[in-house]
């Protein structure tokens, strides 16, 4: 079992991520503005926590972002603790998040969990999701799944073409 006591508060190993994906391979590199968030999510990678996942949400009107690590493929799973913010992006008003930033999903402040997304092209949002990581390779592959929609037509949804991390590994 994963829990928050288990995780270490140090990334020093750890400098970037692999999605391994039915699509293809994400690579990013970890945020060192972001070490707590770094930490807690390299953590989780090295547990497996992520392998044979789905990601479970596209949206392609508005914002651009294809979002994963929730292990039930809902939505509203993670895992089973909660951290605080880091790494914001600024304090009022909207950010553009730019191509290429991968950034926690949350539902409040300091909610984070294991949810995060991948910025596909520069996405307008509020200042208040915690910055980790900028993607180094794979950025066609987010290319691909976009162009391909969402599933049910509309612009916020599963991806219609799926999208499942097989093993992530953090180098």
């Amino acid at each position: 079992n994963i829990t928050y006591k288990n995780v270490p508060n140090s990334t020093a190993s750890t400098t970037s991520v692999t999605l391994t994906t039915n699509c293809g391979d994400i690579k990013f590199d970890l945020d060192a503005k972001a070490p707590k968030t770094a930490a807690i999510m390299s953590f989780l990678v090295k547990n497996k926590y992520f392998d044979a996942t789905k990601c479970h949400r596209l949206t392609t009107e508005g914002i651009y972002v294809l979002q994963c690590g929730d292990p039930t493929g809902t939505g509203s799973g993670g895992p089973g603790f909660q951290f605080a913010d880091e790494n914001l992006p600024g304090t009022a008003g909207n950010y553009v998040y730019p191509r290429g930033t991968v950034a926690m999903a949350n539902s409040g402040a300091d909610t984070n969990g294991s949810q995060f997304f991948l910025v596909y092209k520069d996405s307008p949002l509020p200042p208040s999701y915690s910055v980790w990581g900028k993607i180094t390779e794979g950025l066609d592959i987010l290319d691909a799944v976009a162009g391909a929609g969402v599933a049910d037509g509309s612009g916020d949804g599963e991806p219609a073409q799926a999208v499942t991390i097989a093993t992530a590994t953090a180098q």
